[in-house]
């Protein structure tokens, strides 16, 4: 994902630096030139959609091939940057398009704002979908999004250096640390935390360390009202990534950024790599021989637990025609042709199982990408969440540079809780 969940940023949780989404999409197995051949009521004129850049190039072909069949015209226009703002923005002054392509955590915020509608997806539809990835694009008990890729992070490693995966991450330092000393490699471990911290490649150790951001209600629904970013344990966790930092094992350090870190591992100077599936292709071009496997825990804590990324189509609900947006996005979208198409622009797992069973046997990858993320939990879709990555990454960044636990995240939970009570 180009700089996809590399980082996260504040505001309007910028979810994604340039997103990279990819992969697959939804169910009904119908074959796209069935599944549009009655143009909806009220579709004429001109269909928009707007996605990253890599996105907008694997959906053109799809859309021209839509907008033959419907006799209507499909532009795909490519937004390179702050794609969710300038979505938001958009919508408010009636400009923006009508499918918006996407992270699921947007949908608190996109709903609050009013800028999209739930999607009409069929029970038979549904049940063709990855389980974890339905659940992640329902808000407030309603489909949001058609969703056709999930993420997560993994450990990549170079298996010239590390030929077995770590059990903990006490075992990855110690690797890590001989490797340096044997001058085989630079660094103990690419994660990226650079200035301003990283919330998102944080979260497994942090998860690990026993520290949480939102507690859940009864519904298992996230709850605004819980944080848990001051809360003792997490100020616990934060005090064992700080032993990993630059006053203590060197494992985690600022100068790993999201522009460094994955080069620093393919030019062979790191021989681990917290990533996501957007850095295999890297690694190929640098013919780097590597495995993936699950971000290894403390030794005697909780597994690690990344965060769920799913990537999603959403109707917009100020859109100029809606009835075709929802054709395509249900219908279209939800066809296995269209989910490799997406898979093969960069991969990631398809959400659609019947397009996930159809690249799972060329690409070893992706089952190894799942089993990292089996126990992942979905990005809060929470508008609240916005409050968080920035105050939680710099806190972050200043704990792996020597500060004190206690002070960086008190701080951070104040900065946080007085933006939620706004």
């Amino acid at each position: 994902m180009e700089k996809i969940m590399r980082i996260r940023t504040p505001g309007v949780v910028l979810a994604v630096a340039a997103l990279a989404l990819t992969a697959g999409c939804s169910s009904g197995g119908d074959d796209p030139q069935n599944s549009t051949s009655a143009t909806p009521a009220g579709a004429t004129g001109k269909l928009v959609i707007w996605g990253d850049d890599k996105r907008a190039a694997a959906l053109k072909p799809f859309a021209d091939k839509f907008g033959q069949e419907n006799g209507v015209t499909v532009e795909v226009q490519a937004i390179s940057k702050d794609q969710q703002t300038t979505f938001v923005t958009a919508s408010q002054q009636g400009s923006g398009p009508d499918v918006m392509v996407g992270a699921h955590d947007w949908i608190g915020n996109l709903v609050q704002n009013g800028a999209i509608d739930p999607v009409q997806l069929t029970a038979e539809q549904q049940q063709g979908l990855a389980p974890n990835a339905l659940k992640a694009v329902t808000f407030n008990g309603q489909v949001y999004g058609v969703p056709y890729a999930t993420e997560n992070l993994a450990l990549i490693r170079n298996t010239k250096l590390a030929p077995e995966a770590p059990a903990t991450i006490e075992d990855l330092v110690k690797n890590g640390k001989k490797l340096k000393a044997d001058k085989k490699a630079s660094e103990i471990l690419c994660l990226q935390v650079g200035q301003n911290g990283d919330a998102y490649h944080a979260y497994p150790l942090f998860t690990s360390a026993g520290g949480y951001l939102f507690g859940t209600d009864a519904s298992g629904a996230y709850d605004k009202n819980d944080l848990g970013v001051g809360k003792p344990e997490s100020i616990a966790a934060f005090a064992k990534i700080r032993a990993l930092g630059e006053k203590g094992d060197g494992a985690l350090k600022r100068s790993i950024t999201v522009e460094n870190s994955i080069a620093t591992f393919t030019s062979g100077k790191c021989a681990y790599l917290v990533s996501g599936p957007w850095a295999v292709t890297d690694a190929k071009k640098a013919k780097i021989a590597y495995d993936i496997s699950p971000v290894p825990g403390f030794a005697g804590g909780k597994p690690a637990q990344p965060f769920l990324g799913v990537q999603s189509f959403y109707v917009a609900a100020k859109g100029k025609n809606k009835a075709l947006a929802q054709e395509f996005v249900t219908n279209y979208v939800t066809t296995p042709e269209l989910a490799v198409a997406l898979y093969q622009a960069e991969p990631r797992p398809p959400v659609l199982t019947a397009a996930f069973d159809q690249v799972k046997g060329t690409d070893p990858d992706l089952a190894k990408f799942v089993d990292a993320g089996k126990n992942a939990v979905p990005l809060p879709a929470i508008p609240e969440m916005a409050t968080v990555w920035d105050p939680f990454g710099k806190a972050e960044s200043a704990v792996i540079g020597g500060a004190d636990p206690k002070a960086a995240l008190t701080a951070a939970a104040k900065t946080i809780s007085g933006q939620i009570k706004q």
